[in-house]
């Protein structure tokens, strides 16, 4: 078998669907953000235009998709920390955690991570990824004849997780706790259950009635399980999340969060009381067999979640900043899709004009803004997702709303109703 002709066929079939992942070279600098140097795509494909002039020679762009939502990334306490981490322990960890690899920086951090989330233990991952994949699966293996239910939008981590439990998946419609009702009511009183879902759903920018699902649980019998990886740090007091601002923290089971988006760091984790942690820390493989995270990550998070749960200019100003933005986009008559959070996707409906969307902005107006398209999202919904920080000042959302504006005219785009 020509193996290398069979992988090709299939990306050629990606490439003509529009579908094709084209990365860009982008380096972030301190102290910039959200501007970067862009230094080209990776890759082209046959018929792109050539980039501009002005965008060939690593040329500044404004960023407007990155998942560091609040600039922790580049904050003066997080650097402070890391670098004070790196010469305290050096690189890597040495090992997995249970060799050698548990440092006082990540004991640290598990204790921040409990109390942030008002639970007995926490438990590091090297990804969020990781830890929904490795601790669903786990939490279901060791619990026979488990259903888990399972909201129709969750997050791929999260549906890979409950494929390597082996357990029985039930799909309730998204954020529908009627439906929820129904299917537990029918579900067998004796069988283990496992309720799973996410708080802000990162492609739509909607958010769960989480209070409401977590009582049709409880009346069931259901364990809990809620993703809050686009919430935390951004909502509630102290930035635990959708939970914590509307009050429910207490009737979830396991929070299960990331250290890569508004902590702006790396890593994933959850949270719970002490047996369910130890449960996924003593039969996860892929928590056992991993490597630990750097221990100059660990602490960057730690200082990072630390000055979070003091401070809300952060959060008010990024709640300012995404309202503005959806405001402008809207009165400009570009289609904005509805979003309760601070996600602001702009629909196109179509896989190629929105690679040819993003592209034009990037090569013509200097504005990043990565193409969402098929499987992240259903066919006919590709779309443009923002997400506006604390740090994108009034000139750069007056240059984002022009340049989408002129996008959209030049390629002859769906305006808003």
């Amino acid at each position: 078998m020509d193996y290398e002709r069979a992988f090709s066929e299939r990306l050629n079939a990606l490439k003509s669907e529009g579908n094709y992942r084209i990365f860009a070279d982008l380096e972030r600098r301190r102290g910039r953000f959200p501007r970067a140097r862009y230094r080209g795509p990776q890759q082209r494909l046959p018929g792109d235009p050539p980039p501009s002039v002005a965008n060939k020679d690593a040329a500044e762009v404004d960023v407007w998709c990155s998942n560091d939502y609040l600039g922790m990334g580049q904050h003066p306490v997080v650097i402070a920390a890391m670098t004070e981490a790196l010469s305290r322990y050096g690189a890597g960890a040495g090992g997995t955690r249970n060799i050698s690899g548990t440092t006082h920086a990540h004991v640290e951090l598990e204790a921040e991570l409990a109390d942030l989330h008002g639970k007995q233990s926490a438990l590091v991952f090297s990804s969020g990824y990781v830890a929904n994949e490795a601790s669903l699966s786990t939490l279901a293996r060791l619990l026979p004849g488990t259903v888990i239910f399972s909201d129709a939008l969750n997050h791929a981590s999260m549906i890979a997780g409950m494929r390597h439990s082996g357990a029985e998946r039930r799909i309730f419609r998204h954020n529908d706790v009627d439906d929820l009702e129904r299917q537990l009511a029918a579900c067998e009183a004796a069988r283990p259950k496992i309720v799973a879902f996410e708080s802000v759903y990162s492609m739509d920018g909607d958010i769960a009635p989480i209070g409401d699902l977590a009582a049709v649980a409880r009346r069931h019998g259901a364990m809990t399980y809620l993703d809050e990886v686009h919430a935390v740090g951004m909502y509630g007091q102290r930035g635990a999340g959708v939970a914590e601002r509307d009050g429910v923290m207490d009737r979830l089971d396991v929070i299960q969060g990331t250290l890569g988006k508004a902590f702006g760091v790396m890593g994933g984790y959850i949270a719970a009381a002490a047996p369910i942690v130890d449960a996924v820390r003593s039969f996860a493989p892929g928590f056992i067999f991993t490597t630990a995270l750097p221990p100059v990550l660990a602490a960057g998070a730690c200082a990072s979640i630390r000055h979070l749960k003091q401070s809300q200019t952060e959060r008010r100003h990024h709640q300012e900043r995404a309202e503005l933005v959806k405001r402008r986009l809207f009165a400009a008559g570009l289609p904005v899709m509805p979003s309760d959070s601070h996600i602001v996707p702009v629909l196109v409906g179509d896989a190629r004009l929105c690679r040819r969307a993003s592209q034009a902005l990037l090569d013509d107006y200097a504005i990043y803004v990565q193409p969402i398209n098929h499987p992240t999202v259903p066919r006919g919904t590709e779309r443009l997702r923002l997400t506006p920080t604390p740090l994108h000042d009034d000139a750069a959302v007056e240059r984002l709303v022009g340049a989408f504006g002129a996008v959209w005219r030049h390629l002859d785009l769906r305006r808003a109703a």
